[in-house]
């Protein structure tokens, strides 16, 4: 009987699975570490706010461009493409692009009367 105890005990000891036993939650806290940190290195906090609304274009253009939205916790990309639309509108701003390809966007005034 007791070298039965002794037995179970030096096999409990000598389990090598014991010490790798927690390794995904190890593996989870780093990845999740690392998003956070590459979100502040892009200084971009907003990507992980769910109450923040964000517009990122990527590739400005370029044939492949998109447009990301994020409003709240909802995400939307947009691929744009060369097919052309069409429609009536109010004319509402003015873009401009600069050296560096940057776009700003001028808004006009616009009266109730354009609505």
């Amino acid at each position: 009987m007791r070298r039965r105890r002794r037995l179970e005990l030096a096999l409990e000891e000598h389990d090598p699975m014991s010490s790798v036993a927690n390794l995904f939650d190890v593996a989870m806290v780093f990845a999740v570490a690392l998003l956070v940190a590459m979100v502040m290195f892009y200084n971009m906090p907003e990507l992980v706010s769910p109450n923040e609304n964000i517009t990122i274009v990527k590739n400005p253009g370029e044939p492949d461009m998109q447009i990301i939205i994020k409003e709240g916790q909802e995400i939307e990309v947009l691929n744009m493409t060369d097919k052309l639309s069409g429609g009536q509108g109010v004319k509402m701003g003015v873009a401009y692009r600069l050296k560096d390809g940057r776009v700003i966007y001028v808004p006009e005034n616009i009266t109730e009367e354009q609505q």
